[in-house]
Formats: structure tokens, C-alpha cells, sequence
């Protein structure tokens, strides 16, 4: 019996210290949405929000702003196998921000986009949007952004993995894509060093390689590594895209920025989240690591 509980101890001992060494721990408690913070701008004018002012063609005048969300926006839910979810309406285009800042992890989490959709962003063919805001460097709503400077690994139907440079910019190698005007750039390893930026009228995009996202009502897995000046952008176990050097462009001068909050955002489409997961890191897995 003695040996028998030696067994168990050990095999019990070995699990743990298996799950300590991968430091994984939660980003989301699975029960409310203690360590988050919430803002959200004007609700398009099909919402109703007594109490928030009009303007003579109805349309809202102020932000509902921070810690406030009297329309629900973010939820938490029993997904319908039973499992806890954050679930996005995506009535208000808006942000879900962690109140703590990162640097150097390993996040990961799942998404499954439910079937509602609302203005601008209800017509057929529009595709369904969210995304993943990292190295947030701005607080809510300032600058009368609605999106704050960040770095975003995009979460929309179709382009999960694709960078947008938010009111920053990041090197990534990439050629651009023949025939395109304005002039669209995919991820290449062997493509040139290329900065995007979203600022000045530019778009800042640049699209994942290869496509491995799931179909439409599946629940994805997508990661994100963020080690010194260095990302990468995983979905479903695929690295889709590496970035290098994001760098603050609205101070005095460029600076790079490794670190910040984590948004997710509300954007015109249900979406639900779950298994949010994050550990600290000081290199790159070996399953996602590449020569240099």
C-alpha cells in the first residue's frame, strides 16, 4: 500500500511540476470580469440609451466611456457545452482592456463567433470583426481614437493572423501582392523588411500567410508571443505572421514599446471568448522558433 501511495505521490508531483514549469496560468477567471476595464464610444443611433444625448439627426454625441456598459456589450455566458465564455455582442464598437500590463508571454485563448451582427457592420458579405490589441500604449478613448496605439493581431472572418500597425508601426518581412492598388502586402519569410503604419491615410495592414482559420461557428485557438522587440502571430498551432520592432510614433521621437495592456475589442459581431491564458516567457518555444 505504502508503495502504491509512493506511486501516486510521484505521478502527482511530476504533473504538477510539469504544469509549473509551463508557468501557464489564467488571464480570465471564468467567473466575472474582475481585472478588466471596459469603454466603449457613441452607440450607432439604432441603439436605445436613455440618458445619453442626441444630436438633431439622432445620432449619439458622447462616448458611453469607461466602466459603463448599460447595453451589456461584454458578458459573461455558458457557452452550449456548458463551458464559461466572455461573450462580445458587438453593439458598440468598444474595448475589453486588462488593467494589468505585459511583457515578455505567451498568451493564448480561444474565440467562436456567434451570429449576430449590428451597424455598420450588419450587411451580407461584411465579415464578422473583433480583434487583439497588444503593446496598448494610450489610454481609453484618447486622441478621440476609438481604437487606442497598439500593436493588433486581427480576429475577423477570413484574415485571423493579419497585423494592423494601430497608430504605431512594426517591421514585418512581406511583398506586396500584384495587381493590388492601393497595394496590398502578404507575409513572406524570404520577403523584404517592410514598416506598416496606420497613420497618415495608410492602412498599416499586412496579411497573415498561410489562412488557418477554422470555419465560421468553430472555436479557434489563437496565440500570441511577445519577447523583447520580437512577435508572433499563431492560429490553430500555425505561425501565421513574425513581427519586429513595434515602435511608438506619437511621442517626440520613435521608441520602441515591448510591453502594455491587452484589448480585446467589441466591433459590430458577437463573438465569445474563453480559455484566456498568458505566461511569462525569455525565449521563444521551440515549436515556434526559426533560424536567424
Amino acid at each position: 500500500m505504502r508503495r502504491r501511495f509512493s506511486i501516486i505521490l510521484g505521478l502527482f508531483l511530476a504533473g504538477f511540476t510539469i504544469h509549473a514549469e509551463r508557468g501557464w496560468r489564467p488571464l480570465w477567471n471564468g467567473r466575472n470580469l474582475d481585472g478588466w476595464t471596459t469603454w466603449m464610444r457613441q452607440p450607432e443611433p439604432g441603439s436605445e440609451l436613455p440618458g445619453l444625448t442626441r444630436d438633431a439627426d439622432g445620432k449619439y454625441v458622447d462616448p458611453i466611456g469607461s466602466g459603463r456598459d448599460p447595453l451589456k456589450v461584454f458578458t459573461v455566458v455558458a457557452d452550449t457545452d456548458g463551458r464559461p465564455a466572455i461573450r462580445i455582442s458587438g453593439e458598440v464598437f468598444g474595448e475589453l482592456r486588462t488593467k494589468a500590463s505585459f511583457k515578455d508571454y505567451h498568451l493564448r485563448l480561444q474565440f467562436k463567433w456567434g451570429a449576430k451582427r449590428w451597424p455598420p457592420r450588419d450587411q451580407p458579405g461584411v465579415p464578422r470583426d473583433s480583434g487583439l490589441l497588444y503593446h496598448v500604449h494610450a489610454e481609453p478613448g484618447a486622441e478621440g481614437r476609438t481604437w487606442a496605439r497598439s500593436i493588433e493581431l486581427q480576429i475577423q472572418e477570413h484574415d485571423v493572423g493579419d497585423l494592423y500597425a494601430v497608430g504605431s508601426a512594426i517591421a514585418v518581412r512581406a511583398k506586396r501582392r500584384a495587381g493590388t492598388q492601393p497595394a496590398l502586402y502578404d507575409y513572406d519569410p524570404a520577403g523584404e523588411w517592410t514598416f506598416f503604419s496606420q497613420s497618415q491615410g495608410s492602412p498599416g495592414r499586412c496579411i497573415k500567410q498561410p489562412d488557418n482559420e477554422k470555419p465560421t461557428g468553430e472555436w479557434n485557438t489563437v496565440e500570441l508571443i511577445c519577447l523583447r522587440d520580437e512577435s508572433i502571430h499563431i492560429v490553430n498551432g500555425k505561425v501565421v505572421m513574425r513581427l519586429h520592432s513595434p515602435t511608438r510614433i506619437n511621442g517626440d521621437t520613435p521608441t520602441i514599446v515591448t510591453s502594455g495592456p491587452i484589448i480585446l475589442q467589441s466591433e459590430g459581431a458577437e463573438i465569445f471568448y474563453r480559455d484566456i491564458e498568458i505566461r511569462p516567457i525569455n525565449a521563444v518555444p521551440p515549436e515556434f522558433g526559426q533560424e536567424r
